[in-house]
């Protein structure tokens, strides 16, 4: 049964792929031409980024910037690397120290001691560029280290360019809590939903105007791009951004289970072959699991029982049971909404583990909250009688009022 899932899994990514030739331009193929480029002239460029970013003839953008730093009179002075490193080699949450690369370019770290550019890596920069894909989920902390370099940029009055890239969601999920000011954090830093349906150029402009930082931002588009794409509908190629998000469809399931990977009640597939795919424990009966997921009928998505053991992290060696997660339409599919609901399924099913859990995660519940970007998931599922609605409709209003304030930041060309 696994091997047909498999297959029929590898299908659908090979139909979707196959015989797409990529027609988009990101801000990395635009930089270096007009009317960009000649801004650029005698200017000293700090760039922050990492692997994942290149241009359409696969030169990262780091290589961009120093084969035409002589030929179009700029200097690249400065790099700055974000969680998982200017490599994306890194696990989440480890400390990166800063070096220098082989040319003699300063490499700063902006996840070690400091996670904001400090007046010394700044010192001698002209001009900072951002490009890093990112994956379109509020905690992924890609987006806050653009948020806080623009911060400090604007205290030194450094203009900003952030090359654009495609979210990987598309443009229309909206799902999620909203972000309250008092859980405000690394893993959350601006009042939108969880899922916001913006590209990275684009929540830069919400961010300048909303909290009024006052930097000189300039966000270079992409061409082609629209928001009814997901990321697989683009023809680029996906580049993992960080060790457990080796897929491009791992984008959809990262905003699934990696805030209940935060409880530490189940394993969620990672130290296993499908890093936020699975919910699995060895106290699960997984067609139980199956069977309850499913007749909630929730919309573009397939739950279908699965037996694994972890090769490490949560479970590790341990024969666990649970459920293979299939989405089956992206364009239907509500992740955060998805993933409060299996919660409650858990609460219902096993209710003793649950409660267990939960008292035991009190010492993550900090960052639990932070992530969520409210107690109220937390209030909520530690009520005796648990009802799923009371999630799903969490920051209802909110998202409403939301999805109108953020039209006027939305790049028009982006429109289908």
């Amino acid at each position: 049964m696994h091997r047909f899932y498999f297959l029929l899994l590898w299908l659908c990514a090979c139909t979707t792929l196959h015989g797409i030739e990529s027609q988009i331009q990101v801000g990395a193929d635009r930089v270096m031409n007009a009317p960009y480029v000649s801004l650029l002239k005698g200017k000293k460029v700090g760039l922050i980024t990492n692997h994942t970013a290149f241009n359409e003839k696969k030169h990262s953008t780091i290589q961009l910037f120093k084969t035409h730093a002589k030929s179009k009179g700029f200097k690249l002075v400065a790099l700055f690397g974000p969680e998982h490193g200017l490599d994306g080699d890194v696990y989440a949450e480890q400390e990166l120290q800063s070096k220098v690369d082989p040319d003699g370019i300063p490499i700063h770290s902006l996840y070690g001691k400091t996670r904001k550019p400090t007046d010394e890596m700044l010192k001698g920069v002209d001009i900072l560029v951002y490009d890093i894909q990112d994956i379109g989920s509020r905690s992924y902390t890609y987006s806050t280290t653009l948020f806080y370099a623009m911060e400090e940029a604007a205290k030194k009055n450094i203009p900003v360019w952030v090359l654009d890239r495609p979210n990987p969601l598309g443009g229309l999920i909206i799902d999620g809590p909203m972000l309250e000011e008092k859980w405000r954090s690394f893993v959350g830093y601006i009042n939108v939903p969880y899922c916001h349906g913006m590209t990275i150029g684009e929540l830069a402009q919400f961010f300048n105007q909303e909290y009024q930082i006052g930097c000189q931002l300039t966000v270079i588009p992409m061409k082609g791009w629209r928001r009814d794409m997901i990321f697989q509908d683009t023809g680029l190629p996906w580049i993992p951004t960080s060790p457990c998000i080796p897929e491009a469809n791992t984008t959809f399931y990262y905003p699934t289970t990696g805030i209940i990977g935060e409880l530490q009640l189940v394993s969620i597939g990672i130290g296993y072959t499908l890093p936020f795919k699975l919910i699995g424990a060895p106290w699960i009966n997984g067609t139980t699991l199956a069977k309850k997921l499913n007749e909630q009928d929730f919309p573009g998505v397939h739950f279908e029982p699965f037996k694994y053991r972890p090769y490490y992290g949560k479970f590790a060696k341990q024969d666990c049971q649970g459920v293979l997660i299939l989405i089956t339409n992206p364009a239907k599919y509500k992740p955060v909404s998805t993933q409060y609901l299996i919660l409650g399924i858990l609460k219902t099913l096993y209710k003793t583990h649950f409660q267990q859990a939960l008292a035991k995660a009190q010492n993550r519940q900090d960052i639990f909250n932070k992530v969520n970007g409210t107690d109220e998931v937390f209030k909520i599922l530690q009520q005796e009688q648990y009802s799923t609605w009371k999630l799903l409709s969490l920051h209802q209003k909110e998202r409403e009022q939301f999805e109108k304030k953020r039209i006027k930041y939305l790049i028009p060309d982006y429109a289908f």
